[in-house]
């Protein structure tokens, strides 16, 4: 099983096209319309056409139909079209989605992509206010009578435990925040670009459900993003350098649930993210000490912490220390607090610039990329390298 051995994915697809639209509050269009700009820029970057997509991938929450992309953009025939569920844990795995089309010759050319008012249409902060009956809803109905109604909520309750199994207190997360918006400030295209914050700020900010704050809470974005995945021997042939997906994995845990696994034995770890963690060192063959540069999904500032100890990082209840001494460059781009919540997407767009040598905040000779998607529900992570 792929779950115990190393698989035969990595190293044979490419991230070679990567294109948003523009990050902000009121985007004034259609989510369609935020797509098909994403997508063409995608394209432009990689120097392809939309005659050459042959597939595409996206959210199970997206509202921007495979076909209807297609037809916007001025496609052709689709060989390979699919969607992913679990929000933001979606946001790697349409990356292995369109890499597995590819190493398999179903498709050669595949985009995924994702685009949404999150924050002038529906804003999934908001919380559950109305459900179809399934069978999410129902594990759903053990929390929302007590008031869990929120994402902020939901994480609240593993985060408070966080902080009492290893001593600490809210303070803790603001290594997090402070991190990403020291780096969204030096990044054009971050939302609070020129805007960073201290450990004051973070401690003075209001409380949303103890023991988060509002700097512990990613901000809400319109906008689109896109990414072109190819063969690595096609990628060779275009204009920019590749960035090759070494491993690229998705991960459920055991007694999983959407963002209320709260009957575990231990909420003070992801241990979907775990499973992710393992398949992606078992397949690039890297150890957390030679990753340059983590992209770690940022909803909420305690998971970024628990993604750091499942990925071995450092030891349980180690990473605020971690962040503190910054040992490892987390979330060059701002993040999600920070540049923009494209449910993980932009993360996966930033760890390829970092291979290019072209982000706003350029770490030298990154070569060695960990990107990693939602957490709390079902998710999923890459290891982006240099080609050769």
């Amino acid at each position: 099983m792929a779950v115990r051995t190393r698989d035969q994915l990595g190293g044979r697809a490419a991230v070679v096209g990567i294109g948003a639209t523009e990050f902000s509050k009121n985007s004034g269009r259609s989510e369609l319309r935020l797509a098909v700009e994403a997508v063409r820029a995608a394209l432009d970057d990689a120097g392809l056409t939309p005659g050459d997509v042959d597939g595409l991938v996206t959210f199970t929450m997206d509202t921007s139909p495979e076909i209807t992309v297609a037809q916007a953009c001025g496609m052709g025939e689709l060989s390979f079209f699919s969607r992913i569920h679990y929000g933001g844990g979606a946001a790697c795995a349409t990356v292995q989605q369109a890499a597995l089309a590819v190493a398999t010759g179903v498709a050669e050319v595949v985009v995924c992509y994702r685009a949404f008012n999150e924050r002038s249409g529906r804003r999934f902060g908001s919380g559950v206010q109305h459900r179809e009956p399934s069978a999410e809803g129902v594990a759903l109905g053990w929390a929302l009578p007590f008031g869990l109604l929120t994402p902020a909520s939901w994480v609240a309750m593993a985060a408070q435990r966080y902080l009492h199994a290893y001593g600490l207190t809210p303070e803790a997360f603001g290594q997090v925040a402070v991190g990403d918006r020291a780096y969204a400030a030096t990044n054009p295209a971050a939302y609070f670009h020129g805007r960073p914050i201290t450990l004051a700020d973070h401690a003075a900010s209001r409380w949303i459900v103890e023991p988060l704050r509002l700097l512990d809470c990613c901000q809400e974005t319109d906008g689109g993003q896109a990414l072109v995945v190819t063969s690595v021997e096609r990628a060779r042939d275009l204009p920019r350098a590749p960035a090759v997906i070494a491993a690229a994995a998705q991960g459920a845990g055991r007694a999983q649930e959407q963002m209320t696994s709260f009957y575990r034995d231990d909420l003070t770890g992801l241990p979907e993210m775990g499973v992710v963690a393992r398949q992606l060192w078992r397949t690039s063959g890297l150890t957390p000490a030679e990753i340059d540069v983590g992209i770690l999904y940022d909803h909420f500032t305690p998971f970024v912490l628990m993604q750091l100890e499942e990925f071995g990082f450092c030891g349980p209840g180690e990473a605020t220390g971690f962040m503190a001494e910054e040992r490892l460059p987390v979330n060059t781009h701002g993040g999600q607090l920070g540049e923009a919540y494209l449910h993980g997407m932009n993360g996966i767009a930033e760890g390829v610039r970092q291979l290019r040598g072209t982000a706003a905040n350029q770490i030298p000779g990154a070569a060695r990329i960990l990107v990693t998607a939602g957490t709390g529900v079902p998710t999923s992570g890459l290891v982006l390298a240099a080609d050769g």
